[in-house]
């Protein structure tokens, strides 16, 4: 097959005068013995006049075409103003400050932990038969927690019980004999000294009078015995009821009903203590503070603590104690440091934070105050203003401005905590500028 550029074989298209004569060459196959055409044959090939209409439709199509591609382009530009034209700021956030943060010497973390704490048991074993509080009950001291089981003992009562009752009928009946013979004892004296009794028989009365003397202490012994056996059963009794040693609040509870309670705790299925119970009137933040910073505290400094699960109050407090031991593992002296405002949401282990501080707390220092950085301030006459951020804008608003602390301003008016602002380096922010939001180095 062999290729050669030919004239288009059109009879209706005619001829036209230049710029709009330009032959139309086609890649056309044909044959070798094929012949190429005549001069007479080119010269009848016309354009059809029809032809000449499609000049227009096309010319509209490429203004049609042009004005799709700026329209295009104004739109991706409207879309993209953004990293185009926006002014680059930093988010500056509005935070709450306690003026007592300024008197800070140094901050320490520890727990609150009480001071009086016991783990409740009994002095006896038994089983558990009542218990009488659960997590969170207040007990006063001598109040019931719990109760043992005291069949066996009020047995034991009951035996002594008895025992004295006996002990002192024998008393009684020997109280009895010893009168009778001191009665015979005082006749047969009489008698023998008119020589009516003869000596022999005086002696005799004399004996007997001292074996009933003896009888009675005796017997007296034996009612104190049994006595001091009733007491014993009834401690054994007091033993099974298992009270609160001081006014407290229950902690945890460690055994149930049904369980063996023994003070020997590694005894198989035996339960060492019923309940836990803590003190809320000691409680204290035991906080460790390192070696290096110790000569900064002093017993009775003042201090705030800071308890994690009650964010939003700060509360007064003062050392109380420096253990005088250090922990050299972590090379620091632990501080026990006294709450001086009590609060019930306070409860122990609970995680804290203490602010020594270099003076007494007054009342304005313990009054939060709204904060932010200067920068986030733009001063316009007499006016400050700051530029809230909405979105891809920022819109300006008015703030009452109060005291500064270092790089930090009060505000009084106009601005909460946690709000965020826009900080413009190079201050082009106005009243709706789009905005572009940059990571701080």
């Amino acid at each position: 097959m062999v290729f050669e550029f030919i004239w288009t074989k059109t009879a209706h298209l005619p001829i036209l005068p230049p710029p709009y004569c330009r032959p139309l060459f086609f890649l056309s196959p044909f044959k070798q013995d094929q012949k190429p055409m005549s001069d007479p044959e080119i010269l009848q090939l016309k354009i059809d006049p029809s032809m000449k209409s499609l000049r227009p439709i096309r010319r509209r199509r490429r203004l049609y075409a042009a004005l799709a591609l700026c329209l295009a382009a104004l739109l991706l530009l409207f879309f993209k103003r953004q990293t185009i034209f926006a002014v680059p700021v930093e988010v500056v956030t509005a935070t709450r400050l306690y003026p007592s943060q300024t008197l800070s010497l140094l901050y320490a973390s520890g727990y609150v932990v009480p001071q009086r704490k016991a783990a409740v048991a009994s002095k006896v074993t038994g089983r558990l038969v009542e218990l009488l509080v659960e997590e969170g009950t207040r007990v006063k001291k001598g109040d019931v927690v719990a109760r043992l089981e005291d069949d066996d003992v009020l047995a034991q009562k009951a035996q002594a019980e008895a025992n004295v009752n006996n002990a002192a009928f024998q008393l009684d009946s020997a109280r009895a004999a010893r009168k009778e013979a001191d009665i015979l004892f005082e006749r047969d004296r009489r008698l023998v000294e008119k020589g009516a009794v003869s000596m022999i028989q005086f002696r005799l009365s004399e004996a007997n009078l001292n074996r009933a003397a003896a009888a009675v202490k005796a017997a007296e012994a034996g009612l104190e015995a049994s006595r001091a056996a009733l007491k014993n059963a009834l401690v054994a009794l007091e033993y099974t009821r298992i009270l609160a040693p001081f006014d407290a609040v229950v902690l945890t509870k460690d055994a149930d009903v049904g369980d063996i309670v023994t003070p020997i705790g590694s005894a198989v299925n035996a339960k060492a203590a019923v309940v836990t119970i803590a003190d809320m009137d000691s409680l204290e933040v035991e906080a460790d503070v390192s070696e290096t910073n110790l000569a900064r505290v002093k017993i009775g400094q003042p201090c705030e603590i800071m308890v994690d699960a009650i964010p939003d109050v700060r509360f007064r407090a003062a050392v109380h104690m420096i253990v005088p031991t250090a922990d050299r593992s972590k090379a620091s002296v632990m501080i026990k440091v006294r709450f001086l405002d009590k609060d019930p949401r306070i409860l122990p282990q609970m995680s804290a934070k203490v602010n020594f501080l270099t003076r007494e707390l007054g009342p304005q220092d313990q009054t939060p105050v709204t904060v932010v950085s200067k920068t986030a301030i733009v001063n316009k006459k007499d006016r400050s203003v700051v530029y809230f951020i909405r979105g891809e804008r920022v819109s300006e608003a008015v703030v009452e401005t109060g005291k500064a602390w270092d790089d930090l301003v009060e505000i009084r008016k106009g601005l909460g905590s946690g709000d965020k602002v826009a900080v413009a380096k190079d201050g082009r922010l106005k009243d709706r500028t789009v905005i572009k939001v940059i990571e701080k180095e």
